[in-house]
Protein backbone atom coordinates (compact mmCIF):
# COMPACT_ATOMS: atom_id res chain seq x y z
CA UNK A 1 0.00 0.00 0.00
CA UNK A 2 2.79 2.39 0.93
CA UNK A 3 4.66 1.56 -2.28
CA UNK A 4 1.54 2.46 -4.28
CA UNK A 5 1.24 5.82 -2.51
CA UNK A 6 4.92 6.57 -3.06
CA UNK A 7 4.52 5.67 -6.73
CA UNK A 8 1.61 8.09 -7.06
CA UNK A 9 3.57 10.85 -5.36
CA UNK A 10 6.57 10.29 -7.61
CA UNK A 11 4.39 10.37 -10.72
CA UNK A 12 2.49 13.37 -9.41
CA UNK A 13 5.56 15.62 -9.34
CA UNK A 14 6.41 15.45 -13.08
CA UNK A 15 2.70 15.54 -13.93
CA UNK A 16 2.36 18.76 -11.92
CA UNK A 17 5.21 20.27 -13.92
CA UNK A 18 3.49 19.17 -17.12
CA UNK A 19 0.31 20.85 -15.92
CA UNK A 20 2.27 24.08 -15.37
CA UNK A 21 3.38 23.78 -18.98
CA UNK A 22 -0.21 23.74 -20.23
CA UNK A 23 -1.25 26.54 -17.86
CA UNK A 24 1.51 28.78 -19.26
CA UNK A 25 0.16 28.16 -22.75
CA UNK A 26 -3.38 28.89 -21.64
CA UNK A 27 -2.27 32.09 -19.89
CA UNK A 28 -0.42 33.17 -23.05
CA UNK A 29 -3.59 32.74 -25.13
CA UNK A 30 -5.68 34.72 -22.66
CA UNK A 31 -3.10 37.51 -22.54
CA UNK A 32 -3.02 37.76 -26.33
CA UNK A 33 -6.67 38.79 -26.30
CA UNK A 34 -5.67 42.03 -24.59
CA UNK A 35 -4.37 43.18 -27.98
CA UNK A 36 -7.96 44.02 -28.95
CA UNK A 37 -8.33 46.21 -25.87
CA UNK A 38 -4.99 48.02 -25.81
CA UNK A 39 -4.16 49.01 -29.37
CA UNK A 40 -1.25 51.29 -28.44
CA UNK A 41 1.01 48.62 -26.97
CA UNK A 42 0.06 45.47 -28.86
CA UNK A 43 3.70 44.61 -29.48
CA UNK A 44 4.32 44.50 -25.72
CA UNK A 45 1.34 42.19 -25.30
CA UNK A 46 2.59 39.78 -27.94
CA UNK A 47 6.09 39.87 -26.41
CA UNK A 48 4.75 38.96 -22.96
CA UNK A 49 2.74 36.12 -24.48
CA UNK A 50 5.88 34.87 -26.20
CA UNK A 51 7.72 34.94 -22.86
CA UNK A 52 4.93 32.86 -21.31
CA UNK A 53 5.41 30.25 -24.02
CA UNK A 54 9.14 30.27 -23.36
CA UNK A 55 8.38 29.76 -19.65
CA UNK A 56 6.35 26.70 -20.57
CA UNK A 57 9.44 25.27 -22.27
CA UNK A 58 11.21 25.31 -18.91
CA UNK A 59 8.44 23.20 -17.36
CA UNK A 60 8.44 20.96 -20.44
CA UNK A 61 12.15 20.27 -19.95
CA UNK A 62 11.83 19.81 -16.19
CA UNK A 63 9.00 17.28 -16.25
CA UNK A 64 10.99 14.84 -18.36
CA UNK A 65 14.14 15.35 -16.30
CA UNK A 66 12.29 14.86 -12.99
CA UNK A 67 10.45 11.81 -14.34
CA UNK A 68 13.76 10.16 -15.23
CA UNK A 69 15.34 11.25 -11.96
CA UNK A 70 12.52 9.79 -9.85
CA UNK A 71 11.97 6.80 -12.16
CA UNK A 72 8.38 7.98 -12.47
CA UNK A 73 7.80 7.63 -16.21
CA UNK A 74 4.31 6.42 -17.08
CA UNK A 75 1.98 6.15 -20.07
CA UNK A 76 -0.28 8.73 -18.45
CA UNK A 77 2.64 11.12 -18.23
CA UNK A 78 3.51 10.61 -21.91
CA UNK A 79 -0.05 11.33 -22.99
CA UNK A 80 -0.38 14.31 -20.67
CA UNK A 81 2.92 15.73 -21.91
CA UNK A 82 1.76 15.63 -25.53
CA UNK A 83 -1.62 17.16 -24.67
CA UNK A 84 0.11 20.00 -22.84
CA UNK A 85 2.52 20.50 -25.73
CA UNK A 86 -0.44 20.71 -28.09
CA UNK A 87 -1.86 23.61 -26.09
CA UNK A 88 1.39 25.46 -25.48
CA UNK A 89 3.44 24.72 -28.59
CA UNK A 90 0.59 24.14 -31.03
CA UNK A 91 -2.46 26.24 -30.23
CA UNK A 92 -0.73 29.16 -28.48
CA UNK A 93 1.83 29.99 -31.23
CA UNK A 94 -0.80 29.60 -33.97
CA UNK A 95 -3.15 31.88 -32.01
CA UNK A 96 -0.33 34.39 -31.51
CA UNK A 97 0.24 34.65 -35.25
CA UNK A 98 -3.48 34.79 -36.03
CA UNK A 99 -4.30 37.47 -33.45
CA UNK A 100 -1.26 39.52 -34.45
CA UNK A 101 -2.59 39.67 -38.00
CA UNK A 102 -6.24 40.04 -37.08
CA UNK A 103 -5.44 42.99 -34.83
CA UNK A 104 -4.36 44.83 -37.98
CA UNK A 105 -7.83 44.67 -39.51
CA UNK A 106 -8.16 48.44 -39.18
CA UNK A 107 -5.06 48.82 -41.35
CA UNK A 108 -6.90 47.95 -44.56
CA UNK A 109 -6.25 44.20 -44.27
CA UNK A 110 -7.95 42.51 -47.21
CA UNK A 111 -10.21 39.52 -46.63
CA UNK A 112 -8.18 37.25 -48.92
CA UNK A 113 -5.01 38.09 -47.01
CA UNK A 114 -6.71 37.41 -43.70
CA UNK A 115 -7.97 34.03 -44.88
CA UNK A 116 -4.50 33.13 -46.15
CA UNK A 117 -3.05 33.90 -42.74
CA UNK A 118 -5.61 31.68 -41.05
CA UNK A 119 -4.84 28.86 -43.49
CA UNK A 120 -1.12 29.11 -42.71
CA UNK A 121 -1.86 29.09 -38.98
CA UNK A 122 -4.08 26.04 -39.51
CA UNK A 123 -1.22 24.29 -41.32
CA UNK A 124 1.05 24.97 -38.36
CA UNK A 125 -1.58 23.73 -35.89
CA UNK A 126 -2.44 20.61 -37.87
CA UNK A 127 1.21 19.69 -38.35
CA UNK A 128 1.87 20.19 -34.63
CA UNK A 129 -0.97 17.78 -33.81
CA UNK A 130 0.34 15.21 -36.28
CA UNK A 131 3.90 15.68 -35.00
CA UNK A 132 2.84 15.00 -31.40
CA UNK A 133 0.76 12.00 -32.45
CA UNK A 134 3.77 10.53 -34.26
CA UNK A 135 5.91 11.14 -31.18
CA UNK A 136 3.39 9.30 -28.99
CA UNK A 137 3.35 6.33 -31.34
CA UNK A 138 7.15 6.20 -31.33
CA UNK A 139 7.20 6.40 -27.53
CA UNK A 140 4.76 3.50 -27.23
CA UNK A 141 6.17 1.35 -30.04
CA UNK A 142 10.01 1.22 -29.97
CA UNK A 143 10.07 -0.33 -33.47
CA UNK A 144 8.71 2.94 -34.90
CA UNK A 145 11.60 5.02 -33.54
CA UNK A 146 14.41 6.25 -35.75
CA UNK A 147 17.78 4.53 -35.43
CA UNK A 148 19.50 7.40 -33.63
CA UNK A 149 18.02 7.95 -30.17
CA UNK A 150 19.79 11.30 -29.94
CA UNK A 151 17.67 12.84 -32.69
CA UNK A 152 14.06 13.64 -33.45
CA UNK A 153 12.42 12.77 -36.74
CA UNK A 154 11.04 16.16 -37.71
CA UNK A 155 11.28 19.48 -35.92
CA UNK A 156 10.06 19.11 -32.30
CA UNK A 157 7.05 21.26 -31.45
CA UNK A 158 8.88 23.27 -28.73
CA UNK A 159 11.50 24.22 -31.31
CA UNK A 160 8.82 25.41 -33.73
CA UNK A 161 7.11 27.43 -31.00
CA UNK A 162 10.45 28.92 -29.95
CA UNK A 163 11.12 29.96 -33.55
CA UNK A 164 7.88 31.96 -33.66
CA UNK A 165 8.27 33.49 -30.21
CA UNK A 166 11.88 34.52 -30.73
CA UNK A 167 10.95 36.39 -33.90
CA UNK A 168 8.35 38.37 -31.94
CA UNK A 169 10.84 39.21 -29.17
CA UNK A 170 13.59 40.15 -31.60
CA UNK A 171 11.24 42.31 -33.67
CA UNK A 172 10.04 44.12 -30.55
CA UNK A 173 13.60 44.82 -29.41
CA UNK A 174 14.50 46.14 -32.87
CA UNK A 175 11.23 48.10 -33.09
CA UNK A 176 10.37 46.27 -36.29
CA UNK A 177 7.24 47.33 -38.14
CA UNK A 178 4.41 45.20 -36.72
CA UNK A 179 2.47 45.54 -39.97
CA UNK A 180 5.25 43.87 -41.96
CA UNK A 181 5.92 41.24 -39.31
CA UNK A 182 2.27 40.17 -39.30
CA UNK A 183 2.55 39.23 -42.97
CA UNK A 184 5.95 37.51 -42.77
CA UNK A 185 5.36 35.49 -39.61
CA UNK A 186 2.40 33.42 -40.94
CA UNK A 187 4.51 32.19 -43.86
CA UNK A 188 7.28 31.26 -41.43
CA UNK A 189 4.72 29.44 -39.27
CA UNK A 190 3.55 27.41 -42.27
CA UNK A 191 7.14 26.41 -43.09
CA UNK A 192 7.75 25.41 -39.46
CA UNK A 193 4.64 23.26 -39.58
CA UNK A 194 5.92 21.36 -42.60
CA UNK A 195 9.29 20.86 -40.90
CA UNK A 196 7.53 19.30 -37.92
CA UNK A 197 6.05 16.50 -40.06
CA UNK A 198 9.13 16.06 -42.22
CA UNK A 199 11.64 13.23 -41.88
CA UNK A 200 14.49 15.67 -41.32
CA UNK A 201 16.47 14.75 -38.23
CA UNK A 202 16.92 17.29 -35.46
CA UNK A 203 19.15 17.06 -32.43
CA UNK A 204 17.42 16.03 -29.20
CA UNK A 205 18.34 19.10 -27.13
CA UNK A 206 17.37 17.52 -23.81
CA UNK A 207 19.54 14.44 -24.25
CA UNK A 208 22.36 16.60 -25.61
CA UNK A 209 22.29 18.72 -22.46
CA UNK A 210 22.45 15.63 -20.27
CA UNK A 211 25.39 14.23 -22.25
CA UNK A 212 27.10 17.61 -22.00
CA UNK A 213 28.31 16.83 -18.47
CA UNK A 214 30.42 13.98 -19.84
CA UNK A 215 32.02 16.00 -22.63
CA UNK A 216 34.25 19.06 -22.06
CA UNK A 217 33.80 20.12 -25.68
CA UNK A 218 30.03 20.15 -25.34
CA UNK A 219 30.30 22.10 -22.09
CA UNK A 220 32.46 24.71 -23.81
CA UNK A 221 30.02 24.93 -26.70
CA UNK A 222 27.11 25.33 -24.28
CA UNK A 223 29.01 28.09 -22.45
CA UNK A 224 29.44 29.92 -25.77
CA UNK A 225 25.71 29.59 -26.53
CA UNK A 226 24.83 30.81 -23.04
CA UNK A 227 27.11 33.81 -23.44
CA UNK A 228 25.51 34.64 -26.79
CA UNK A 229 22.04 34.45 -25.25
CA UNK A 230 22.97 36.62 -22.25
CA UNK A 231 24.96 39.25 -24.12
CA UNK A 232 22.85 39.35 -27.26
CA UNK A 233 19.53 39.00 -25.39
CA UNK A 234 16.72 38.69 -27.95
CA UNK A 235 19.14 38.91 -30.90
CA UNK A 236 21.38 36.23 -29.41
CA UNK A 237 18.44 33.98 -28.65
CA UNK A 238 17.12 34.49 -32.17
CA UNK A 239 20.51 33.49 -33.57
CA UNK A 240 20.61 30.28 -31.53
CA UNK A 241 17.03 29.22 -32.31
CA UNK A 242 17.34 30.05 -36.00
CA UNK A 243 20.58 28.09 -36.13
CA UNK A 244 18.78 25.09 -34.66
CA UNK A 245 15.92 25.40 -37.18
CA UNK A 246 18.37 25.53 -40.08
CA UNK A 247 20.57 22.75 -38.73
CA UNK A 248 18.12 20.03 -39.80
CA UNK A 249 17.75 20.98 -43.48
CA UNK A 250 21.45 21.84 -43.81
CA UNK A 251 22.46 18.50 -42.34
CA UNK A 252 20.05 16.68 -44.66
CA UNK A 253 21.51 18.48 -47.69
CA UNK A 254 25.04 17.69 -46.54
CA UNK A 255 24.21 13.98 -46.16
CA UNK A 256 22.84 13.87 -49.70
CA UNK A 257 25.86 15.62 -51.17
CA UNK A 258 28.46 13.66 -49.18
CA UNK A 259 27.84 10.25 -50.88
CA UNK A 260 28.11 11.90 -54.27
CA UNK A 261 31.38 13.55 -53.32
CA UNK A 262 32.70 10.25 -51.93
CA UNK A 263 31.67 8.40 -55.09
CA UNK A 264 33.34 10.98 -57.28
CA UNK A 265 36.59 10.72 -55.30
CA UNK A 266 36.69 6.90 -55.46
CA UNK A 267 36.13 6.83 -59.22
CA UNK A 268 39.21 9.00 -59.76
CA UNK A 269 40.26 10.50 -63.08
CA UNK A 270 39.26 8.52 -66.12
CA UNK A 271 41.83 7.86 -68.85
Amino acid sequence: MKDGIRRKVRCGIPNALTLCNSLCGFAAILYMLRAYEYRDNTFDIFAVSAMMIFSAMVFDALDGFVARLLHASSMEGIQMDSLSDMVTFGVAPATLVAIMTHSLRDWDLKRAQEILVYVLCAIYLGCAALRLAIYNVQAIDPSRRIASSGHFSGLPSPGAAAAICVVVLFARECRFDLYRLAFVLPIYAGVLGLLMVSHIQYLHAGKWLISMFHSPKKMMFFAVLLAIAIIGRAAGLALIVTGYILSGPLQAIFKKLRPRAAAASTEGPQE
